[in-house]
């Protein structure tokens, strides 16, 4: 499976490669991270040999020629079968993040901001109304939007996000006069069920280590039950261990070699025992040649790889494909 980065760096040849009117058609389907990263993608290519354009032409005409088109009544087919999947507590939420039916233009302006401006933006704000703000956020962007604030302003951001337990009808119309409309003010608009513990956990671990443990050890002496649990929601790189030899074999299939190498750069040598012995004798072999010969590797890039397989190991435990143990979930047996 191709990495984050080499996905965005095809997409972006492509759409140089299909010229400005059907490059920007193609925009309008994505969302706002998506054609950020894009965006900064095509800003960065320069020259882009001949095959490597038609290597990526081709990989997308096979794409699009096994893709299979569906036609629905979209809005009230998904409405309809989340409600009846989830019920309509769980399934109220999760609608109106994917149908955006809780947000206005305030909010999704905010989405389309780079963390910089964000920042400036909001810092100003009360931390209660800044917290409110971020759970509105993909993770990964309100965690660059913390690492732009003081220390002090961060963790009390981050401490309120994790002691919210929802956001009353009442508080999103003030937000939406704060934001120039950044939420709905209908009257009948349910309370969201964003914030808490799992969302602070998901934050801190797109956040640097420094800023991270900073965050927990503020949190920890406010409360220090809700640190713990805050710890306990996070999986960081060593808890690879947790999982079974299956759910490694299967990682392990989704990782580009140089992305694993550099990873494990920074990895316990248990858990590098761990991960040879998931692999075939020769792949093992190999990778243990490619790490010794592998010079030293700034922390920071052993940091940002491991996010990155951390990310693929979370998307295969929400698709149901692997269990993340260890951390109260039932025995397998």
């Amino acid at each position: 499976m191709a990495s984050s980065d080499e996905a965005i760096e095809k997409s972006a040849i492509l759409l140089i490669a299909l010229g400005e009117e059907y490059a920007a058609q193609a925009l309008q389907h994505l969302g706002p991270r998506e054609v950020q990263r894009i965006g900064y993608a095509m800003a960065s290519l320069r020259a882009v040999p001949h095959v490597r354009i038609e290597s990526v032409l081709d990989e997308f005409l096979n794409t699009a020629e096994t893709a299979a088109a569906l036609h629905t009544d979209t809005d009230s087919y998904i409405r309809s079968i989340l409600t009846k999947a989830l019920g309509d507590d769980k399934a109220s939420n999760l609608i109106s993040r994917i149908l955006h039916g809780g947000d206005t233009n305030g909010i999704e302006g905010l989405k389309w901001m780079d963390a910089s401006t964000v920042s400036d933006l909001i810092r100003n704000e009360h931390p209660q109304i800044i917290a409110t703000l971020l759970v509105h956020l993909e993770h990964d962007h309100a965690s660059e939007i913390l690492n732009y604030f003081s220390e002090r302003l961060r963790n009390d951001v981050v401490l309120r996000i994790a002691t919210l337990e929802g956001v009353q009808p009442i508080a999103l119309k003030e937000l939406n006069d704060v934001m120039l409309g950044l939420l709905s003010s209908s009257a009948n608009i349910k309370k969201s069920a964003m914030g808490g513990v799992r969302t602070v956990a998901e934050i801190l671990n797109f956040m640097g280590t420094a800023n991270e443990t900073s965050v927990v050890d503020a949190i920890r002496e406010y409360d220090p039950e809700l640190a713990q649990k805050i710890i306990d929601e996070m999986f960081v790189f060593e808890n690879l261990l947790d999982l079974d030899d299956r759910a490694v074999q299967l990682l392990m299939r989704e990782i580009q070699s140089d992305s694993l190498i550099i990873a494990m750069k920074g990895a316990s040598e248990t858990l590098r025992e761990k991960i040879f012995k998931n692999m075939s004798q020769r792949a093992a072999e190999m990778l243990r040649e490619d790490l010794e010969a592998k010079g030293p590797v700034r922390l920071s890039e052993v940091e940002a790889e491991q996010k990155e397989i951390l990310k693929i190991v979370r998307r295969l435990a929400e698709e149901g494909q692997i269990v993340i143990g260890g951390k109260g979930g039932e025995e397998m047996v």
